[in-house]
């Protein structure tokens, strides 16, 4: 019996994806874990895997943007007649020409694929390009392999993870390649005007972005903390216990611990409630080519400094390798957004859905304080925390901000 094949939901925000190319071609002959084609959402690049044996005998869509639930392919066997089922299922059992994007169905059908989130590439397998898989590029480039070394054994010659894979086991390597610069990097010459494409992923940030600046009241409450105990702190544990803790970490530890005492920050706006969320979640923001990525750290207020640390560090290893699955980007009560390390003193931050509170911490700077009576040298963070006003008042992030600084100026009490 023909199978149609459907866009599924790869991400909890996904509401298109866009088709980068088919791996296989009308006719060829798949079984279930087989990778049919490579898929953009807003998260990644992925890869669709075919949970059904047989022919491929139908493609809907060639490339390009497709609806969640939108058809993309049939799968049966050889010689079968799938039209009906392509009728049945919304499709127009055109040809394998390109077609306009299919519209979603009333009930969305479950996901009937596996997906694996692999590194981003606009790469084509034009002539003059690198015929390899997402997934191969990555782990090649990770192993310090150049893609270009590796002879392929899939399809016209493409480059798969096995290929990679073998030459690895085998101790083949070569010098790794420079970076290549950013797919949204562009040479301008001249003033000339450059049109860059949308990804999913930046859709998918102005989409979400819009909606929570123009629907969520905002406002803004800023404090600066002096972190000259934290200092002392992150030098004492790293010496004697050998672990690496980032002023971050100290940051996120302190957020959770202060929200488990203000349960009204760590809420959210659900239209005609207000849900104070029981388990303390707190998504760090993470800056990719792209845009934005939010891992979340579950539980946190439970967490040691040292299984923050290195638990962010994982998340956002993957989140910059684009490897991230959907769980690992949800379920986030509140959000924490450092540029810091970039030298920014202060900033503000749009609220991150579901959210109630957002908070964008600034770098360390040494400055003039007064302390005791005498003017010192004073290490000091500034902090601004984004409030819904819908479910956050004036006073309520006030006293959390209160509790958070307080923990940040005498960390011990974290570590209690």
């Amino acid at each position: 019996m023909a199978e149609v094949i459907r866009m599924p939901r790869m991400s909890d925000t996904m509401e298109e994806g866009v088709i980068v190319g088919w791996l296989k071609k009308v006719g060829d002959k798949v079984e279930p874990g087989t990778v049919l084609a490579e898929v953009e959402t807003d998260k990644a690049v992925m890869e669709l895997e075919s949970f059904h044996e047989g022919v491929l005998l139908h493609i809907g869509v060639e490339s390009g943007p497709v609806k969640v639930n939108g058809v993309l392919a049939v799968i049966g066997q050889a010689g079968e007649d799938y039209k009906a089922a392509l009728a049945a299922a919304g499709g127009d059992g055109a040809s394998t020409s390109p077609a306009p994007q299919i519209p979603v169905q009333t009930d969305p059908a479950p996901s009937t694929t596996t997906i694996e989130a692999v590194q981003t590439t606009n790469e084509k397998t034009d002539q003059g390009r690198v015929k390899a898989s997402p997934l191969a590029k990555s782990i090649a480039s990770k192993a310090g392999i150049d893609i270009n070394s590796v002879s392929g054994s899939g399809d016209h010659g493409r480059i798969i993870k096995k290929d990679v894979e073998q030459l690895i086991q085998t101790g083949g390597s070569t010098p790794k390649p420079a970076v290549a610069s950013s797919p949204l990097t562009y040479q301008v010459a001249g003033g000339q005007d450059v049109d860059i494409p949308l990804s999913q992923m930046r859709k998918t940030i102005a989409r979400r972005l819009s909606e929570s600046m123009f629907t969520a009241p905002h406002f803004y409450l800023s404090c600066e903390i002096n972190m000259d105990r934290a200092v002392e702190v992150r030098k004492l544990i790293t010496e004697s216990e050998g672990k690496k803790i980032s002023f971050n970490d100290l940051v996120v530890k302190a957020v959770a611990m202060a929200l488990r005492q203000h349960p009204v920050i760590n809420s959210s706006w659900l239209g005609d409630k207000i849900r104070q969320n029981g388990n303390i979640n707190v998504g760090i923001a993470v800056a990719v080519d792209e845009g934005l990525l939010v891992p979340v750290t579950r539980n946190t207020d439970m967490m040691s400094l040292s299984q923050i640390s290195e638990t962010v560090k994982t998340l956002a290893g993957k989140a910059k390798d684009r490897k991230l699955q959907p769980d690992e980007m949800q379920g986030n009560t509140f959000t924490v957004s450092n540029l810091g390390m970039f030298d920014i003193e202060s900033f503000t931050a749009i609220i991150n859905p579901p959210d109630s509170c957002i908070m964008a911490v600034g770098s360390i700077i040494q400055k003039p304080i007064v302390k005791d009576g005498q003017i010192v040298v004073g290490n000091m963070m500034k902090v601004m925390l984004s409030c819904d006003h819908r479910v956050v008042d004036g006073a309520s992030g006030a006293r959390f901000l209160q509790t958070f600084k307080n923990y940040l100026e005498e960390p011990v009490r974290m570590l209690a």
